[in-house]
């Protein structure tokens, strides 16, 4: 009984962040005596598809760029 209960509440966990999404944004530089050595700007998004998709369009991902 215990391991159902378990099981469930994971499966609700996971639909959650499925259904909801999360994003992780971060931005990390590492400088030395005032010279940037290395710069990284990552951005995780852990979500349905569907979600995603909403997420892209209102931050304007979905836009096509073309750079020539």
């Amino acid at each position: 009984m215990k391991k159902d209960i378990d099981s469930s509440s994971l499966a609700e966990v996971v639909d959650r962040i499925l259904d909801k999404g999360i994003v992780i944004d971060a931005y990390v530089r590492v400088s030395l005596v005032g010279i940037e050595l290395l710069a990284i700007d990552a951005r995780i998004v852990i979500a349905s598809v569907n979600t995603w998709l909403r997420y892209a369009a209102a931050v304007g991902l979905t836009e096509i760029h073309h750079e020539f």
